[in-house]
């Protein structure tokens, strides 16, 4: 395999992929952009990126090495159909999962288990905590995702003040880290983060630049491990004013924002490979 300029590592939900729920469209519907559907959940349409975005994803999957980063499980991330080839590399579970040509590396796995023993509390202590301490009044589920890290569902309106904040302390004594996001609430290992996963994906590639994009809490530790990042205006990154001498704040909110970062990984990756400065 070639050695790629740069290696571009995005999130996928609310960063390049939006549900209905969360497209922001403003224009009147007879200029909305037309949309591709790209995920379909129990039988419905569930995800979807606009056609502009489309064709710049599958531009910039043809000419750089694009890698999905994303929270979600391996079975979530399969039900997503991009609209490019194949990307031979994928990280799922926030890091715990490294896919190489859609199998998780058994590697990684090992040492991904041998870190989360050696630095931070067992899941099943801090999943009991999550139970114990939530009431039934304002939580709807509760998942473990992958046997890595757990999270609640809750009626956000409801949550108690302080109650989020209250169990991050818990957690940051043990090496996990709370945060709400939307009706979420994630409880996570401090080792197990998108950028461990991305560095060893440079590593690999012999990538000499990373390129990231993200808008939400738990893509912060990737953002600021590329040499370049986007965030786009919406998101609890835009939300808590989070910000980064290596991150560009974007105006364009929902699915239009979406097509702006692929726009700029595409003109960033580009001028990485025609840098006659570099080796």
């Amino acid at each position: 395999m070639n050695t790629p300029p740069a290696l571009i590592a995005s999130d996928l939900d609310r960063t390049l992929i939006y549900s209905t729920a969360a497209l922001a469209l403003t224009a009147p519907d007879a200029e909305a952009p037309r949309l591709l559907c790209v995920e379909v959940y129990n039988g419905k349409p569930l995800s979807y990126v606009t056609e502009a975005a489309a064709a710049i994803l599958e531009e910039l999957a043809r000419t750089a090495a694009f890698m999905p980063v994303t929270t979600r499980t391996r079975e979530q991330y399969r039900r997503i159909q991009l609209p490019c080839p194949p990307p031979p590399y994928a990280i799922c579970a926030n890091g715990g999962h490294l896919l190489v040509d859609g199998e998780s590396d058994p590697d990684w796995q090992t040492a991904v288990a041998a870190r989360l023993a050696d630095e931070c509390a067992s899941l099943a202590e801090v999943r009991g905590h999550m139970l114990a301490a939530a009431d039934p009044a304002w939580l709807l589920k509760e998942r473990v995702a992958e046997d890595l890290f757990a999270y609640l569902v809750v009626e956000r309106s409801l949550l108690p003040e302080g109650w989020v904040t209250d169990l991050a302390a818990w957690a940051d004594a043990r090496g996990w880290t709370v945060s709400l996001q939307g009706r979420k609430v994630y409880a996570v290992p401090k080792p197990l983060t998108k950028s461990a996963a991305v560095r060893e994906v440079a590593r690999r590639t012999g990538a000499r630049t990373v390129l990231a994009a993200g808008d939400s809490l738990l893509d912060a530790d990737l953002l600021l491990a590329a040499d370049r990042a986007w965030r786009p205006g919406h998101g609890e990154l835009a939300d808590t004013g989070w910000a980064a001498a290596n991150v560009e704040v974007l105006a364009a909110r929902g699915v239009v924002a979406g097509e702006e970062i692929l726009r700029r990984f595409l003109a960033a990756a580009a001028a990485e490979g025609a840098d006659p400065a570099r080796p």
